[in-house]
């Protein structure tokens, strides 16, 4: 993982990131006249917004700070700029880069970068030629007056949990079934000193969780149940925030049966909402936060083999409900509304739970935000609208009126387990809803967790998407 330190000074021959406004004064900083008239006209004719400049002893790159009218696009604008270097210092195969807060602008440095460390990620366990395909940059130094050790610590910590949450997305099925998953939950406790508790399958039969157990039921794999707990002496809240993610390591559609190109080759990364809680646990355990977190895992595959649920089948749930299955690739809602169900013991004060639900939320907004909804009261939502906008992991709430409910009623049953062609994500929503009895928000993840393309610092594959936006709300309320 890349290393971020903070700089007290910058020797002559260290490469370097200016970063600057447009007005900036360059006589101050070593540059010749040649080069400050060169600095000038890219500015002034050309608006150029990244300048290169080669003094042969260092490469030195300026960055303008775009003001734009949000802060937060400003911030990401930094983020993404910071890619747009990353490619010029890698193809310039520096192994370190310093950067340089020249008009002490520490939120803009900061987000440069975590922009600059992210764009740096790469999972290469399995290519035969790491050396060769390994990016070059291994350091990044921040020079800055207004920067605290404190925050560059924090930042290195958000970066490194981000990439673990990656790693976890972009691993293999035949690694990363649900008992190596849970595994990986151990290893992170162990790593950054919380507690994790696993149930194996014939805990999870004495607790009669039948949603899980029945997605499982097609697997020759067993299912597990992680609980990782982070409680702190100094916590500030009485009641513990409870976070759910879905950890279905691989969904093939079960006996609705998913087609191929597109959809069932990237279903390794059902199981991001599961890697965005096992990260966000590792974060804020290494940061030291003073907040009573639980992480709770659901996981299995989803296969259409063995003795496999069919659609038609109704299901005894954990709290006693029934559902009649009709659609084996509506699994996600089934395991977690165990998970929400068994989180009603720790009369939580707050739940939030992420899933890559469903496709109509990717439908709905792409991949350029987060679906969401819930019962948690409008301070709670503005504050998580609110993280969303500071780490530009957005969050567009949906409408969640009763006459949803409608959509999954059941002859038979206590409920089914889909909706109407309509609304796809509004009824995944309103199906969980029936599990809870606390203040909830449910965040649907399935458009940005995993991308077939790359987006900036957003990499090709698992984003980690959900780390970096709950550690902002779990820090900052």
């Amino acid at each position: 993982m890349t290393l971020i330190t903070k700089k007290a000074t910058i020797n002559n021959n260290e490469h370097i990131v200016l970063l600057c406004t447009k007005n900036y004064n360059f006589n101050n900083n070593g540059f010749s006249k040649s080069e400050i008239e060169f600095i000038k006209n890219e500015l002034s004719k050309n608006d150029k917004k990244h300048i290169f400049i080669n003094q042969y002893n260092r490469c030195v790159f300026i960055q303008i700070i775009e003001d734009k009218k949000e802060k937060h696009l400003t911030i990401d604008g930094l983020r993404r700029a910071a890619n747009t270097i990353h490619t010029n210092i890698v193809e310039s195969k520096l192994t370190s880069i310093n950067i340089v807060d020249a008009e002490n602008k520490s939120s803009e440095t900061l987000a440069f970068a975590e922009g600059l460390a992210l764009s740096n990620y790469q999972f290469l366990k399995y290519k035969k030629d790491k050396k060769k395909e390994e990016y070059s940059l291994k350091a990044i130094g921040i020079h800055s007056k207004n920067c605290s050790q404190n925050q560059i610590d924090e930042l290195q910590i958000i970066v490194n949990a981000t990439s673990i949450s990656r790693t976890l997305v972009n691993e293999p099925v035949n690694f990363l079934n649900a008992t190596q998953l849970a595994k990986e939950f151990q290893k992170l406790g162990k790593e950054a000193d919380f507690g994790v508790e696993v149930f194996n399958k014939a805990k999870i039969k004495a607790l009669k969780m039948g949603g899980l157990l029945s997605v499982n039921l097609g697997s020759q794999e067993p299912p597990t149940f992680s609980i990782m707990e982070y409680k702190p002496k100094n916590a500030k809240n009485k009641q513990p925030i409870v976070l759910v993610g879905k950890g279905v390591v691989y969904d093939t559609g079960g006996l609705s049966l998913k087609p191929t190109p597109n959809s069932m080759d990237m279903m390794k990364c059902d199981m991001a909402g599961a890697a965005a809680v096992g990260g966000t646990m590792y974060a804020i355990a290494k940061a030291k936060l003073p907040v009573h977190v639980i992480g709770i895992v659901p996981a299995t595959d989803n296969r259409p083999g063995e003795n496999a649920y069919v659609p038609g089948d109704v299901i005894n749930m954990y709290n006693g409900m029934t559902v009649e299955m009709l659609n084996a690739d509506a699994e996600g809602r089934m395991i977690l509304a165990d998970a929400l169900a068994y989180a009603q013991k720790y009369k939580p004060q707050l739940v939030i739970d992420l899933a890559t639900l469903t496709g109509a939320a990717v439908a709905a907004i792409g991949t350029s935000g987060i679906v969401a909804m819930g019962t948690a009261d409008e301070k709670t939502k503005n504050k998580l609208k609110e993280s969303g906008y500071n780490t530009f992991e957005r969050i567009a709430e949906m409408p969640f009126w009763d006459d949803y409910d409608e959509l999954i009623k059941s002859d038979i049953a206590d409920m089914k387990n889909i909706g109407g062609p309509y609304a796809g994500s509004i009824t995944a929503g309103k199906f969980l809803q029936r599990y809870i009895n606390y203040p909830w928000m449910h965040l649907d993840i399935a458009g940005p967790a995993f991308l077939t393309a790359k987006d900036a610092y957003r990499t090709k594959g698992g984003t980690g998407v959900g780390v970096r936006l709950l550690f902002d709300f779990l820090k900052n309320n």
